[in-house]
């Protein structure tokens, strides 16, 4: 059967910073499909150039659940896309096109970071269809697979595009806050403190790099065993919407608990700051304090963002929330702790052990478990590329269409037997 996109009517609402939707929908467009944009901001409206096809939405979220309704009924919709199911423009869409019998494409940054991104249907991260499959599942998905296993980057290829899309994108919502007077972040700070945040870190990356230099080699250097904590952005919807805590500070203080209970005296613990930290929250500040009041200042250690990679080459094992990074734990077979719901939480590689036991005497990740995990991972949901760099986006559109157009979503391609070929990912490297 020829893959084509005739008939179909795709709805895209918010996506990554950057032009991604924009080449995205172009290229759907050009398979026969018909597309259309709802932007909510000026960011929106800059990154879709194509006026024809932009409905502009000046409304408040209250109403949108009866215009989206109008605009599924005069564009005869027949699929919508979007850029995480959390924010709740998206969460209303999604739940309004499964009643509708509407598909919805999710994207997301890529659960095996860097260089891949995540297309699923329906939902992603705690909504995924992966918290659902088991292992013995997936494995029968595999049988007549015999793929080998690419190697975890050690980096993201695109930082500086991220960052640099991000302030772009913030700035262009705040110039065109009189357009859109109705429109609210999903986000907690205003428009105007997230604009001065991505400002602040473009500001003090040198100062950054210096600092984590210095902490990441005195760790390395230091000769004493330490686990990880792994550390996410307070405002991602994953930590927010598919965790138990309402701050890192809070996880922060649950690991120091545990950590000066349960660890052996000459450990140490490791906070590792997620890459895109921007500090709207003063993390080392607080960790000090709690470490101190613990006890254990002197074993307690911050280090901002930078290459998970070195660190966990020495690490004796792992804790975080639910952060994708914990995969690189899982990949190099270190013990791993979680305290929310993760796609990757499955009972044969992570820990169900208390904290401070886990600290104390950590059990191992079923490594052959998890390889089998990843491998499904590879064929179905993972995509090589990324959203923020051009060669990135090129890789993808290269294969992420076709999974759009299919009529199966990636997991039931793969046990239907037509999954699309994977591509190697030294197209993005």
């Amino acid at each position: 059967m020829t893959i084509t996109g005739k008939g179909k009517v795709f709805l895209f609402l918010q996506g990554p910073h950057g032009p991604w939707f924009k080449l995205l929908g172009r290229m759907i467009g050009r398979s026969g499909a018909e597309v259309w944009r709802v932007g909510f901001n000026l960011g929106d409206e800059f990154f879709w150039p194509d006026t024809s096809r932009y409905i502009p939405w000046h409304g408040a979220v209250e109403a949108w659940p009866a215009e989206l309704a109008r605009i599924f009924a005069e564009k005869r919709v027949t699929d919508i896309v979007l850029y995480g199911d959390t924010r709740p423009v998206h969460a209303i869409a999604v739940e309004q096109a499964r009643k509708a019998g509407i598909t919805v494409h999710v994207f997301e940054e890529g659960y095996l970071r860097p260089h891949w991104i995540t297309y699923e249907r329906g939902g992603s991260n705690g909504h995924s269809r992966l918290t659902e499959l088991t292992l013995p599942e997936m494995t029968r998905a595999l049988a007549d697979r015999d793929a080998e296993l690419p190697d975890a980057p050690a980096r993201w290829g695109d930082m500086r595009e991220h960052v640099f899309y991000g302030a772009l994108y913030h700035g262009l919502v705040l110039a065109g806050g009189g357009r859109y007077p109705a429109f609210r972040s999903h986000r907690d700070v205003s428009g105007w403190a997230e604009f001065r945040l991505y400002l602040r870190r473009l500001a003090l990356m040198p100062w950054h790099r210096l600092e984590r230099m210095i902490a990441t080699g005195r760790i390395r250097r230091g000769g004493f065993p330490y686990f990880l904590a792994l550390l996410q952005l307070e405002h991602d919807a994953s930590f927010r919407s598919h965790g138990p805590f309402a701050s890192q500070v809070d996880f922060a203080a649950l690991c120091i608990e545990g950590f000066a209970k349960g660890a052996p005296p000459h450990h140490h613990l490791v906070f590792k700051a997620h890459p895109l930290e921007d500090g709207r929250t003063p993390l080392a500040r607080e960790i000090r304090r709690l470490a101190q009041e613990s006890g254990i200042a002197d074993r307690v250690h911050f280090v901002r963002g930078g290459k998970l990679a070195r660190l966990l080459n020495d690490a004796r094992g792992a804790v975080t929330v639910n952060s994708t990074a914990a995969q690189q734990v899982l990949w190099r077979g270190l013990p791993l702790k979680i305290f929310g719901r993760a796609v990757y939480g499955k009972p044969e590689f992570v820990s169900s052990q208390p904290i401070a036991e886990f600290f104390a005497r950590p059990t191992r990740p079923d490594s052959r478990a998890y390889r089998d995990f990843r491998r499904y991972l590879l064929e179905t949901s993972q995509v090589p590329g990324g959203f923020y760099s051009t060669r990135g986006r090129r890789a993808l559109l290269r294969q992420v269409v076709d999974m759009m157009l299919a009529a199966e979503d990636p997991y039931d391609a793969l046990t239907m037997g037509t999954a699309t070929p994977r591509q190697q990912l030294r197209l993005v490297t």
